[in-house]
């Protein structure tokens, strides 16, 4: 990226900042073994006006669930388990789960799962677990008041999978793609198989070796002036901080004493740490290996079937169908030219997945390059509805655009 395509994208995001549709954002290009860009405008915090810099760190949202996913994988690695054992292995609580016959239906019709959900389930998103806001049907009260926030809950690990065991799957295990808590269910798995919480796993397997010293699931006292704050809409449009993420499902300050930590979305971090995480997943020789190369393409290739990209939805729009295929917590690039820039888009091959609170990232092999934009932009369902909100995909769209011409 020239200097003349990093400053089109600060007016790009300038334009969107000055225009109150964003608050702020940092972004980043590496290519060719060097940061070749990276630049920061707006606010982090509306109350006092701090800037937003390229140590800011920000609340990551889905990003995370690649990293739980290289946690998992690492332990695959080690033979602590097989893609196809049954995760009953460690989470004998779910060993007689019920399936909806209708996922909008109702919670009492419903069959015996034929099988026991898997590992590889779990890490392909075909558990038939899903998150309730994507639901219209009763499903999606009963996953709010069982299992309560997504990021800071009061619940215990064991206290949470006890409550999901209560719940029905919307599909048989394996069946198809179904986006939600199956990477947070990981999570606690990982967990209990290291005998240590997840955030210990994290830090001991990933972060470490990786000098990732601005990610975790809390952000320590010593560094909360480089915390952006959370921050949305009123109902007018018109940005605001929040106290809390929509839903509730975040916090603006988690409890000391929380021992809920979600492995699909509960994670901060900085553009630089999660650089370093990126290129670790494109086997950038100068970053630890922390994967077998094997498991490495295994995970960064798709992993669905044709029928189940074709049937894979989100918010009842196809996400798989064409452009993209899902690895293992990864968006993949299959066909380039229909690829939405949204997930990824590159060459074949290109990974990444997008964070709900304004994150965004994707490496591409082809050319060796990653993109990563951060910043807060949380939006309730029914603000996006009515575009508010959208500044944030727009700046991405734009710096996508500009680093990858």
């Amino acid at each position: 990226m020239q200097y003349q395509s990093k400053n089109t994208v600060e007016n790009a995001i300038k334009g969107l900042v000055d225009a109150g549709e964003l608050a702020g954002a940092v972004t980043l290009a590496w290519r060719d073994g060097e940061v070749v860009h990276t630049a920061g405008v707006g606010r982090r915090d509306l109350a006092n006006g701090r800037p937003v810099e390229r140590d800011t760190i920000f609340r990551i949202a889905s990003m995370t669930k690649p990293v739980t996913t290289v946690a998992a994988l690492m332990l695959l690695d080690e033979g602590r388990f097989t893609l196809d054992d049954p995760i009953t292995i460690c989470a004998p609580e779910l060993a007689h789960l019920r399936v909806l016959r209708d996922p909008e239906g109702p919670l009492d019709a419903t069959d015996g799962a034929i099988r026991s959900i898997t590992f590889r389930d779990l890490l392909t998103h075909r558990s038939g677990l899903t998150a309730g806001e994507f639901h219209r049907g009763p499903i999606r009260h009963a996953c709010a008041e069982t299992l309560g926030a997504q990021i800071d809950n009061p619940l215990t690990p064991d206290e949470w999978i006890a409550r999901l065991a209560t719940l029905p799957l919307i599909d048989q295990p394996g069946a198809g793609f179904h986006y939600g808590i199956s990477t947070d269910l990981l999570g606690f798995l990982i967990a209990r198989l290291e005998g240590a919480s997840l955030g210990a796993v994290l830090a001991r397997r990933l972060f470490a070796p990786l000098g990732m010293r601005d990610t975790g699931f809390a952000v320590s006292g010593e560094k909360r002036d480089r915390r952006a704050a959370l921050c949305g809409f009123d109902d007018e449009g018109r940005l605001t901080t929040l106290t809390a993420a929509p839903g509730r499902h975040a916090l603006d300050e988690r409890p000391d004493d929380m021992t809920f930590e979600s492995g699909g979305q509960g994670l901060w971090s900085t553009l630089d740490d999660y650089l370093v995480f990126a290129r670790m997943l494109l086997g950038d020789p100068e970053v630890p290996a922390l994967l077998r190369r094997e498991t490495l393409a295994m995970m960064t290739s798709n992993q669905l079937t044709p029928g189940q990209r074709a049937a894979a939805r989100m918010f009842g729009r196809p996400i798989f169908a064409a452009g993209h295929g899902y690895g293992m917590g990864v968006a993949v690039v299959l066909e380039p030219e229909q690829a939405d820039p949204m997930r990824c888009r590159g060459g074949v091959g290109t990974i990444g997945w997008p964070g709900a609170y304004g994150g965004w990232w994707q490496a591409d092999p082809n050319d060796r390059s990653v993109l990563i934009f951060l910043s807060h932009n949380m939006l309730e369902l029914s603000q996006l509805s009515r575009g508010i909100g959208l500044g944030a995909w727009s700046a991405i769209a734009s710096f996508h655009a500009i680093a990858t011409a």
